[in-house]
């Protein structure tokens, strides 16, 4: 027998799809999403050293959002709050969480709405988002798709080794295997990929289509892989070596930090995860960076060649093309590696979204208004004419795009939960155009570097340093609530985002800017209370041993 919460999703889905239209009103989705790319890492927004042709084009073409960010700057959480178009503390999803997204949550994802709405559905890369009561086991994600070509959490630069869906891609390379995926789904007929999972013979011609594109890179995990293999295309192997690469502004190599950006009773620096010393000195930095171009680059030839395949079809004149980050990263700036922090080298991000639907005086123009990847969602749902959930907590941008509203917010709300063994502070952040203010909370989290070392003396292996267990659950879900319960801040910032916008002087202790920080502490506890929302999170508890009565 069905509950109430089944029966009530019910009837949202059939009310859904009763609002269905012919295929040729609404358009097709392509939804291009990176890792660890910040709004840096392209030509059109003030790279001057990287190649991205066809990005700029689509820039140029669209509108490219000068002022995006993600809500959360870590994978899963900010990929989650994609998916769902709700912030983490709603959601309830992150490494430290122990949890997964529920079944329940999953149908009111925007992919699960969209095939219910008569969209033909595709994903192609890496998912970083567990659902279910096992995780990336449940295989829901999979089955919830119409084509799947994909793989849970990294891909490497060489998908081959770690996922036996992408054993007989003619490519080795990852962008090359995604995009052997992307062209068999929209063009079934000439290609036929063994291993990609399709329920249909080929795509409905009269259907709309939504494709997920999403990428392992320029992430470390895939450019850290690079092995300058014989057989990898020569943009993996020789481009931009040949050029000085020069050192990111503020950057200060590990040796030469003499007072840390932030205090040790928030900030655990000698805590991070190692995968980031390649910051800590320039000659390694210096081959990171080279290879973050590259894998960039090879997106920008994969984005060239989608918009010649909608052409080749007639589809590029009802084709959306959407294209972000799931957030930024630290390259040695104030000494600092990594993400999960709220400073605009993890939060902001390239979005640029081209519709070919608009009139150009509205598309060929950029927009510094505040928006946040939770908004996709929504504006997913809004193109689909699909009716949204009343749990979504991003706003269409739909609206804004044809000229009909200014903007969608006054604020822009950032957190970070991800507060464990590895020194990362919990924090949250809220900024207008001008101003950002960011409050620490106390660290108290066991050293990383010392449980290892017990790990060790036990014969265990390090890696049992990343599992969650029933502490880390009621811990995560404590640190949630912890400031709308009144927890103290151990440290604030304010930085004047308008004259200081890489975040160099913290101005909260300065009396001259009192007005200012009140005013932005107001606003931050309204935003916090938002971002929580009411109600428990739908998730299911994965760490081992335990799971939540149904």
């Amino acid at each position: 027998m069905k509950s109430s919460k089944e029966k009530l999703l019910g009837t949202l889905f059939l009310l859904s799809a009763g609002n269905c239209v012919m295929a040729q009103e609404r358009p097709n989705i392509v939804f291009i999403l990176t890792d660890d790319q910040p709004y840096s890492l392209l030509h059109c927004t003030g790279n001057k050293l990287i190649q991205t042709p066809n990005l700029d084009k689509l820039a140029k073409e669209g509108v490219l959002f000068t002022n995006a960010h993600v809500s959360s700057a870590i994978s899963t959480p900010s990929r989650t709050c994609i998916l769902t178009g709700r912030y983490e503390r709603n959601h309830g999803v992150n490494f430290n969480s122990g949890t997964s997204l529920s079944a329940e949550a999953w149908r009111l994802a925007y992919p699960c709405i969209l095939r219910a709405n008569g969209y033909y559905t595709g994903y192609v890369g890496k998912n970083h988002t567990p659902i279910g009561d096992r995780g990336y086991e449940t295989g829901l994600m999979d089955n919830s798709y119409d084509y799947w070509y994909g793989g849970h959490e990294h891909l490497g630069f060489y998908p081959k080794e770690k996922h036996k869906i992408f054993k007989n891609a003619k490519n080795n390379t990852q962008v090359e295997i995604l995009e052997e995926g992307m062209l068999d789904f929209l063009n079934p007929n000439e290609r036929s990929l063994k291993g990609a999972v399709s329920f249909l013979e080929g795509r409905p011609k009269d259907k709309p289509f939504f494709l997920n594109l999403c990428f392992n890179l320029p992430h470390g995990n895939g450019t850290g892989s690079m092995k300058l293999k014989e057989s990898d295309p020569d943009i993996y192997k020789t481009l931009y070596r040949n050029l000085d690469i020069p050192l990111p502004k503020n950057y200060i190599a590990k040796a030469d930090i003499k007072t840390p950006k932030l205090p040790e009773s928030v900030h655990h620096a000698s805590e991070r995860q190692n995968i980031y010393n390649y910051c800590d000195n320039p000659k390694t930095l210096r081959e990171r960076n080279i290879r973050e171009m590259q894998a960039v680059t090879g997106i920008d030839k994969l984005v060239g060649k989608l918009m010649d395949e909608l052409k080749k079809q007639g589809l590029d004149k009802n084709t959306i093309i959407v294209y972000t980050s799931d957030h930024g990263i630290f390259n040695g700036e104030f000494g600092l590696g990594g993400k999960a922090l709220c400073y605009e080298y993890c939060t902001h991000v390239p979005l640029i979204i081209y519709d070919p639907t608009l009139p150009k005086s509205l598309r060929s123009k950029d927009n510094n208004e505040l928006v946040l990847a939770l908004d996709l969602a929504p504006t997913f749902l809004d193109y689909a004419k699909a009716e949204k959930p009343a749990n979504y907590q991003g706003f269409s941008l739909k609206p804004m795009l044809s000229g009909k509203i200014k903007s969608v917010r006054d604020y822009l709300f950032t957190e970070n939960l991800w507060s464990t063994h590895f020194g990362n502070p919990r924090c949250e952040s809220i900024q207008d155009k001008k101003w950002k203010y960011i409050r620490y909370y106390k660290n108290e989290n066991v050293s990383a570097t010392e449980k290892i070392k017990h790990l060790k003396s036990f014969g265990l292996s390090p890696n049992n340093v990343y599992k969650t267990d029933m502490t880390d659950v009621l811990m995560y879900r404590i640190f949630v609530d912890a400031g709308l319960n009144g927890e103290n801040a151990e440290y604030e910032e304010l930085y004047d985002l308008e004259n200081d916008p890489k975040e160099t002087t913290n101005l909260a202790n300065d009396k001259k800017y009192k007005d200012i920080l009140e005013n932005l502490r107001t606003e931050w506890f309204k935003a916090l209370k938002l971002a929580r929302g009411n109600g428990k999170p739908m998730v299911d508890i994965i760490c081992d041993g335990y799971s939540i009565p149904k």
